[in-house]
């Protein structure tokens, strides 16, 4: 197999030997170029006191020991193959450290000291990608495989079929940003589009180049994505401690990964054995630096950088290469040194990623294959219906708790009666669960030779478990749903999706508190939030003054700020996502164009169905929802479109040149790409991700590609940058 390249770990990245292994390669392999900086000149000993630096001699050292101590970092936690012991290394370490305590002026933004963390930071501030980090499209089998292989055939015949092929690693998502080869920032994925700034956090990973590796010439901007992991062998030395110290054991290396850096005390994170791993790239202004022009390309350049990569890496030629490199990651996943859940798969060449662009969830030009999950089994103890915010009950199985895949798993969603009908699921089965894209717990099959005597079918409740009142199935779903639209459960599990992450998204009101407000009738519907005040909220258990002020000052924000599509999201109408919501707030001026909507002008909307539509008219129709609407207004929380908002502003006219215009921007722009997608939506427009008869506007940069010469042949107007500013009033 071609693929292959000596080893399952080859590149910069192998099985991490043990602690004491790695100790006695450092004792054994001292070099002289490490004896070299060991100690300072005889007449810089006198210096550290402090005095004036008139010859340059204290920077100098200071320098020297940085690229000293950067260089041994890298040769240990990345290369694995240490020169020096841990008590030289530590030496150069005391030295640099006392220098920058004496000459604070002189320490370098890269320094290895900065690795030490230990601040308590005040809060995450949360910042937006330059270039959004999208996910994966996911395949389950090697037909799913070649079907996403034709249809990006389709789109760009001319895409040659090379592939980087690399395993799919389960920790945290990570963007660092580079300027001039040092790092200024690191922020995680978040929702894609702004994430959480942990710099302070990724300093203290080992295995990070503060500084890229080499002499230059460097990016003037790269940022560089990649994984955060905890190696499994690292993982269960972390867990044998805590549970020796009689501390909360990691229920896996991901949680622990991503639990020590999103969060505020620096000294956990480098606590922790993080290692990133570097396999893709957002923003990148390549400066006097050579650009790379494939994946494959890219990835060395990470290594020559100073980066670790994901291991057994490897060009594929053709689909049959990449599938037999898939079987072979599949067969050897529990080699790995870290979890994994799969494989992926990107079109080597650059231009032709581009080219393919993106959908409105993944990249055309890559895609994940997902492995099948772990099974085990354990015993069905009890079968309980809980309440959603839309009235649905689902049945949840409570199991006698398992490990599956590094996870305890305790319960697991059944979804509807079929399912519990269709798999024969009895209280006191044994069944064989396993973790759903090996994140979500799943109930598999019952197995009705390890029955016990006597056990009866499950049935249905007749009534509402939270009020008592009646449910009923619409024909032809699955749904039974409760009718009062007064239900306790309803009204706190409408509220809380209303504030959390997938709705408004307001900070620093979590569950514990929706709850409180819920079940003291102080809250009835969402739109009650915005009529909280902060003398009240004192009433309410381990509420203090700043506290509340903070409460309703953050639900303020949330009102003033909200965009459209997260109002409509945050309204929890069945089947409306995210996704949905945007599509929605795309294509409607606001909630009133909205709840006037057809079925004729919903369905004509791509993410929009006959069920989907029906249920957004059904959302309006209703009574109770309108009299909530109507409160939302009276609060002030009644956004408008983009485009809606410039139309007001335009003045003369009444809109902006690039309203309903559908854009696609191409080749290297003197902004960033992300900034002017944000300013054509700003002025009204949509922007698209591939050419096409429908487009409007094509604004290119230098070296456009492909999709140049495909809106040319379909008459497409193309513009320059300086065009499409004027458009926009830019």
């Amino acid at each position: 197999m071609a693929y292959k390249q000596g080893s399952l770990f080859g590149g910069t990245v192998a099985a991490k030997p043990a602690g004491k292994a790695k100790e006695a390669a450092r004792k054994d392999s001292a070099s002289p170029a490490a004896s070299s900086a060991a100690s300072p000149p005889a007449d810089l000993k006198a210096q550290l006191d402090g005095a004036p630096d008139p010859d340059g001699q204290v920077r100098e050292r200071m320098d020297a020991l940085v690229r000293e101590l950067e260089r041994h970092n890298h040769l240990y936690h990345t290369l694995d193959a240490p020169e020096i012991s841990d008590e030289e290394y530590d030496l150069l370490f005391a030295e640099l450290t006392a220098l920058e305590a004496r000459y604070p002026a002189f320490r370098s933004p890269h320094s290895p000291t900065l690795r030490t963390g230990g601040a308590l930071l005040p809060g995450l501030e949360r910042r937006r990608h330059t270039e959004r980090m999208y996910g994966l499209e996911d395949v389950f089998s090697m037909e799913e495989w070649r079907g996403f292989a034709e249809r990006m055939v389709r789109a760009l015949p001319e895409v040659p079929l090379v592939f980087w092929c690399d395993p799919k690693m389960d920790g945290l998502a990570l963007e660092l940003v580079y300027r001039k080869g040092v790092l200024a920032d690191a922020v995680t994925r978040g929702n894609g589009e702004e994430g959480e700034v942990v710099s302070a956090q990724a300093r203290t990973i080992r295995n990070l180049p503060l500084r890229l590796l080499g002499q230059g010439p460097f990016p003037e901007l790269i940022e560089v994505r990649g994984e955060v992991v905890i190696f499994k062998e690292d993982f269960a030395e972390v867990n044998a401690r805590r549970e020796a110290a009689g501390q909360k054991i990691f229920a896996n290396p991901r949680n622990a990964a991503a639990g020590s850096v999103r969060q505020l005390d620096v000294a956990q994170a480098r606590s922790m054995p993080l290692s990133f791993l570097a396999y893709s790239v957002g923003a990148v202004d390549w400066g006097e630096c050579q650009p790379c022009t494939s994946h494959a390309e890219l990835m060395a350049r990470f290594q020559a950088f100073g980066f670790a990569t994901p291991p057994g890496g490897a060009l594929c030629r053709g689909l049959a290469e990449v599938e037999a490199y898939v079987s072979d990651v599949r067969a050897r996943r529990p080699d790995y040194p870290m979890q994994i859940d799969g494989a992926v798969a990107k079109v080597d060449d650059l231009e032709a990623q581009a080219a393919l662009g993106f959908t409105a969830r993944a990249p055309r030009f890559a895609v994940a294959f997902k492995f099948p999950a772990e099974q085990v089994e354990t015993v069905l103890r009890d079968i309980e219906v809980q309440v959603g915010r839309t009235g649905v009950l689902t049945p949840v199985a409570k199991l006698e708790p398992v490990g599956v895949g590094g996870v305890v798993v305790s319960s697991a969603t059944l979804h509807n009666e079929d399912e519990v009908k269709a798999k024969d699921l009895r209280i006191g089965d044994t069944v064989v669960v396993q973790r759903a894209g090996d994140v979500i717990p799943e109930v598999v099959r019952s197995l009705p030779e390890k029955r016990p005597a006597g056990s009866v079918p499950w049935t249905f409740p007749s009534t509402c478990p939270s009020c008592g009142g009646p449910v009923h199935r619409e024909p032809g779903e699955a749904a039974w749903v409760c009718d009062n639209v007064a239900c306790p459960a309803v009204r706190l599990r409408s509220v809380e999706h209303f504030v959390s992450g997938a709705g408004l998204d307001v900070k620093g009101i979590g569950k514990k508190w929706v709850e409180q407000l819920v079940q003291a009738g102080r809250v009835k519907t969402p739109a009650d939030l915005f009529t909280l005040t902060a003398k009240e909220l004192l009433d309410f258990e381990r509420m203090g003054e700043t506290l509340a002020e903070k409460f309703v000052d953050a639900l303020a924000q949330a009102k003033d700020s909200a965009p459209l599509y997260r109002f409509i999201s945050a309204l929890g109408i069945r089947h409306v996502g995210e996704q949905t919501a945007r599509a929605l707030a795309g294509r409607f001026a606001g909630m009133d164009a909205l709840a006037r909507a057809s079925l004729e002008e919903l369905t004509a909307i791509p993410d929009v169905g006959p069920e989907v539509a029906g249920s957004i008219q059904s959302f309006f129709a209703n009574p109770a929802n309108q009299a909530m609407l109507e409160d939302f207004r009276g609060a002030g929380l009644w956004p408008q479109a983009p485009s809606a908002e410039k139309a007001s502003q335009a003045g003369e006219g009444g809109t902006s040149p690039l309203a309903g215009k559908r854009v696609l921007f191409t080749g290297s722009l003197a902004m960033p790409r992300a900034e002017a997608q944000r300013l054509a939506e700003a002025r009204g427009a949509v922007v698209v991700a591939s050419v096409s008869k429908k487009l409007d506007y094509l604004v290119v940069g230098e070296k456009p590609g492909s999709k140049l010469a495909k809106a040319q042949n379909l008459g497409v107007a193309v513009l320059t940058e300086a065009q499409f500013m004027a458009l926009a009033g830019g």
